[in-house]
């Protein structure tokens, strides 16, 4: 009896959680670009749609500040370091930009607010 009072309690407690899980959704292409969206909290990035398996290609990524103060965005290739683009970001505010990503893949941080990079790779 006791089992079954616990399994009805760890079930009950599954179904409250499941709707606040969000599941990453894949990236739409459009005229040959692929959308990311980036959402910029204090000391770190939620990206809305999963970064796994990206092709080399045409990208666009948009960055949205949900910290309440100042924060950018620096954007690099993911071997050779080179800067493909860097902006700040106003409380609030959306930015884009669009790049080709190579085999090399890309990375990216807040320069201003610092994050850990963020390293995404390309699969083939």
């Amino acid at each position: 009896m006791k089992i079954s009072k616990l399994f009805t309690s760890l079930l009950f407690a599954a179904t409250l959680a499941l709707p606040g899980i969000s599941l990453a959704t894949t990236p739409t292409t459009k005229d040959g670009i692929t959308t990311i969206n980036l959402n910029e909290y204090n000391g770190y990035f939620a990206a809305e749609e999963t970064l796994a398996a990206l092709k080399p290609g045409k990208y666009r990524i948009i960055v949205t500040n949900k910290a309440d103060k100042l924060v950018g965005f620096l954007l690099q290739d993911g071997v050779t370091h080179k800067q493909l683009d860097m902006f700040p970001l106003e409380p609030g505010q959306s930015r884009s930009t669009i790049f080709t990503v190579s085999e090399n893949g890309f990375r990216y941080r807040c320069p201003i607010n610092p994050t850990p990079w963020y390293d995404v790779g390309v699969s083939k």
